[in-house]
């Protein structure tokens, strides 16, 4: 089908322009930016695939294993450069027969000897006799197992120093052999020998041109002068090499990853490339899951004084913590429990939150809204199973798992060391998330966590301290139906005025405000118990205890 594809672009009253690739993903690139086909060269796979020069040190197998990758990674057709076709006729009738039977539209022979050098190397350059080319030709042109399959006929005579009419007689003898096209190559430094080859040539097959060497040669100059075929050989590999060798100097003097933002390809646009959007409706469509993987919503948009200057710059979530943000340090621990999807609402310095593969939301509004109007602007992202956190909490991953595990539409992780750390002193911390649940307040340290989740009765901070049972951490999780009840309580709050809840307003609500209207609306919310296992970081005494534990 490609091969008939390149025969119809033939066709047509137009150049065909094809770009060099060396791995199926700069092939990706070539079909993506808008060329005809892709060139398999020679060049580039010596030196992507061995780092070695481009002297026939891949074998045809080799060759042909990349160039099917490349082939399958694309759409457009693939035209193979098989160099002199890796040995005398014979080698060539088993080349043609395989790359043709493998989907590639077309390849390339030379009528270079056995080992052959790169045309552009200095030195000899040997060429075999006109017969034995022709004899090359015809012998692929006999193997192929479509008639669709293109051969060009490649001559090296320009190259070798032998002349104009010796070119000429070559490519007019490989014309007659079969061959479906001419590549007349040369390293001069101007295009003017390749010009006067095709002002003299009467047009029986199409030419072809790989202007390397003369690259102030374009396409319509090239097109009106008689070439067909116009191919830009190795440019993505040289660049590939120059990008590469330029960011990884700077990476290495620096030794930070982030100095190399705005300079390389997100992992979003790779994950593009590669078709993992694709995939993922595959696996969608075709691969049964008992449970689709939850996402997750990372509430990170407040400002807190108390933190100053620590967060003078950056939100909480930024802060380091031996080598490693609070926020990559929830992420790293989501992606562990198979969560990635992850989403983040931000509000101050929202601009500094720069984590790769997040999907960020903002709440400019955040100094005059509780974290209820945070978590709504990132409305999008609640759907399916999902996690809601805190950005400013670390803990462990146990947690995480017996909440994911704990088959609730709303379950919520309440730690009833509450009790030892605040309750016997008769006080809690300000700003403490308390919780009462359907059993009575424990009365002494000692502790059995329930092996089911209890219904949760009061969360709140303003609760009796008699009936407070625990504290929630700010780690919840809601099924699809938990998160259908979210979005009808916030919907039915935004309609209320005057005090909501403990808040002042709607507009100031907080997550536990929210959480006491599903209750209210007589749905479950559970308590997932846990004694101690996790950090917060509110003040610079958490901060610092943060760096001693972890």
């Amino acid at each position: 089908m490609k091969a008939g594809h390149f025969r119809s672009l033939l066709a047509q009253n137009r150049p065909i322009v094809l770009a060099g690739a060396h791995d199926a993903i700069s092939a990706r690139i070539v079909e993506r930016n808008g060329f005809d086909a892709v060139w398999v060269s020679s060049f580039g796979l010596s030196a992507a695939q061995k780092s070695m020069p481009d002297m026939n040190v891949l074998t045809m197998t080799e060759v042909l294993e990349v160039a099917k990758n490349i082939n399958t990674a694309v759409r457009i057709p693939v035209i193979a450069d098989c160099d002199n076709g890796y040995g005398n006729a014979i080698n060539v009738m088993r080349t043609a027969e395989e790359f043709s039977s493998a989907g590639i539209a077309g390849i390339s022979i030379e009528d270079a000897t056995f080992p052959k050098r790169c045309s552009l190397y200095g030195g000899r350059h040997d060429l075999v006799s006109v017969e034995e080319m022709a004899g090359r030709v015809r012998a692929a042109k006999s193997a192929a197992t479509t008639s669709d399959f293109v051969v060009i006929a490649r001559t090296e005579a320009l190259i070798a120093g032998l002349g104009l009419q010796e070119a000429m007689t070559r490519a007019d003898s490989y014309t007659k052999a079969g061959a479906d096209a001419i590549l007349i190559h040369s390293k001069a430094k101007s295009s003017q020998e390749v010009l006067e080859f095709a002002k003299s040539w009467e047009g029986r097959v199409p030419l072809v041109v790989v202007p390397t060497m003369f690259p102030s040669a374009s396409v319509e100059e090239l097109s009106q002068a008689g070439f067909k075929i116009i191919i830009f050989a190795n440019h993505a590999l040289r660049a590939a090499v120059a990008a590469m060798n330029a960011q990884m100097k700077i990476l290495h003097q620096e030794g930070r990853a982030e100095v190399l933002d705005g300079n390389i390809a997100s992992l979003q646009e790779v994950y593009d490339l590669v078709g993992v959007p694709e995939f993922q409706a595959r696996e969608s469509e075709f691969i049964p899951s008992e449970q689709e993987a939850p996402g997750a919503v990372i509430l990170a948009a407040g400002f807190e004084k108390q933190l100053l200057p620590l967060n003078e710059d950056k939100p909480k979530t930024l802060l380091e913590i031996k080598g490693r943000s609070i926020l990559e340090r929830q992420m790293h621990l989501l992606h562990s429990a198979g969560v990635h999807q992850i989403s983040v609402c931000a509000g101050y310095r929202a601009e500094t939150v720069k984590i790769p593969n997040i999907q960020l939301f903002e709440n400019p509004h955040y100094e005059s809204t509780g974290i209820a109007a945070s978590l709504f602007s990132a409305e999008a992202a609640l759907k399916g199973r999902l996690l809601v956190m805190y950005g400013d909490i670390l803990f462990d991953r146990a947690l995480l798992d017996r909440l994911l595990d704990s088959e609730t539409d709303v379950g919520l992780v309440v730690d009833r060391a509450w009790y030892d750390l605040y309750r016997t002193e008769g006080q809690s911390p300000d700003g403490a998330d308390l919780v009462t649940t359907e059993e009575r307040p424990v009365t002494s340290h000692r502790f059995l966590p329930s092996p089911e989740p209890l219904h949760i009765r009061k969360i709140g901070q303003k609760l009796d301290k008699r009936q407070v049972t625990g504290e929630f951490i700010g780690l919840a999780y809601f099924s699809p139906l938990g998160v259908q009840w979210l979005k009808e309580a916030y919907a039915k709050g935004a309609s209320t005025s005057g005090p909501y809840y403990e808040a002042p307003s709607f507009r100031q609500a907080s997550l536990c405000d929210l959480l006491q209207a599903v209750i209210d609306q007589g749905h479950p919310v559970k308590a997932i118990e846990t004694y101690k296992g996790w950090l917060e970081v509110d003040t610079f005494e958490d901060y610092r205890r943060a760096w001693a534990k972890l």
